[in-house]
């Protein structure tokens, strides 16, 4: 008996360097595909990626993967003024990798699927309301200017979907809502976390690759870092984080940001402005490996988000055992608990900045255990194999 053939369709190249919750997901899915399923991703090159539009067999995560890069994209953590996604979009005009179970993790390469046969999933990834009606900077989501045009597109696509996962509790009522006809079609689902990569070690190690860390940037062996990891973005919102450090007036307290984008100046010379340069260290890109190990050696994770989904990297944090400081964005809120983080009622340099210090100053009580108790539901083996096992299920009763 033949294995259904699962594809992925998003503009990811494992194998390239590349930041985002959805690429992580994705990977997820990969390492914890069950051998029943023929795998592939339909993803991006660069220009060092040979032979662009043409499938090879390869493997990732120990999985075989058959992988094509649709296009050549250079640094897709710096938006362009044509957004990837409108690229990877026409460049499946005219094609079709219709397959017994595909996934979508954006809306607009989907104009092209309408008639692809198939059991399709589209991925929500943001609390859709608040990311189109947001009065953020002009940086942000591009359809942020046209909400009313982006829900007729949504409209004419969404009946082709068997089901629409949304990983945001508000989006998952929306569409509800919007399209009553298809109410049944819409579910939340948890994100994951890799509990294979971002797991705890003891308190005593932890600290002791806190002093090495700081000793390899120069630092005092009584610095204390916190951590952000993720695109600088307009939606990440860097700049709020940088004057809550500034805020927050605690000079062995050192700031990691794990990520980069369009804001990465910005950010630079915020932290120039406001005199906090030396307590901020940009790290790039970082690999997951080296990220868990980052938020082990720290006390805290910080996002100061406008909008989110179920941020990939506050399970992640919480698995190795470090609290969470949040805005009131997307999910988070609903996954802390009293001893494993803080929300911020108001998305301010101070309020920010108090609820930093709260925790910095109160260990004990925002302790590794609360944290790791609260990722626990999120671990990707449990949850991941739960939608495979749907899945395989929905293929025998089509058989």
């Amino acid at each position: 008996m033949r294995k259904p053939v699962f594809t992925i369709f998003y503009q990811y190249n494992p194998w390239l360097s590349s930041i985002g919750g959805i690429q992580t997901l994705i990977s997820s899915f990969i390492k914890y595909a069950p051998e029943a399923f023929d795998l592939r991703l339909v993803g991006v090159g660069d220009r060092s990626t040979p032979n662009i539009g043409v499938w090879r067999e390869t493997e990732f995560q120990g999985k075989v993967l058959q992988f094509l890069p649709l296009l050549a994209i250079e640094n897709d953590d710096v938006r362009k003024l044509i957004p990837t996604t409108v690229k990877y979009a026409a460049a499946l005009t005219g094609r079709c990798f219709a397959s017994d179970f595909m996934h979508f993790h954006r809306l607009e390469p989907t104009v092209n699927t309408r008639s692809w046969r198939g059991d399709k999933t589209l991925f929500i990834h943001n609390d859709i309301r608040t990311q189109l009606l947001s009065k953020g900077s002009k940086q942000s989501m591009l359809w942020r200017h046209f909400p009313k045009l982006y829900f007729a597109i949504e409209r004419s696509l969404i009946g082709q979907f068997d089901q629409v996962l949304s990983c945001n509790s508000e989006s998952t009522k929306l569409y509800q809502e919007l399209y009553p006809a298809f109410s049944g079609r819409f579910s939340y689902y948890r994100n994951s976390v890799d509990n294979e990569t971002f797991y705890p070690l003891p308190v005593a190690e932890c600290d002791d690759h806190r002093q090495a860390f700081a000793k390899e940037l120069g630092l005092s062996a009584e610095t204390r870092f916190m951590i952000f990891a993720g695109r600088l973005h307009p939606q990440k919102d860097p700049l709020l984080l940088v004057r809550s450090l500034a805020a927050l007036k605690e000079p062995k307290i050192h700031l990691l940001i794990a990520g980069q984008g369009e804001l990465a100046e910005a950010v630079r010379v915020e932290a120039a402005q406001l005199g906090v340069s030396k307590q901020v260290t940009l790290l790039g890109a970082v690999k997951p490996p080296k990220l868990a190990e980052l938020h082990r050696l720290s006390s805290l994770c910080v996002l100061t988000s406008a909008y989110e989904g179920l941020p990939l990297v506050v399970l992640e944090a919480l698995a190795c055992g470090i609290p969470i400081v949040t805005t009131r964005a997307g999910d988070t809120p609903n996954v802390l608990t009293e001893q494993s983080g803080l929300v911020c009622e108001e998305r301010t340099p101070r309020s920010v900045a108090e609820a930093l210090r709260k925790v910095l100053n109160n260990p004990d009580y925002f302790s590794p255990q609360s944290c790791i108790q609260a990722a626990m539901p999120y671990g990707a083996k449990h949850v991941l194999h739960g939608i495979y096992d749907a899945m395989l299920q929905r293929w025998r009763n089509d058989s």
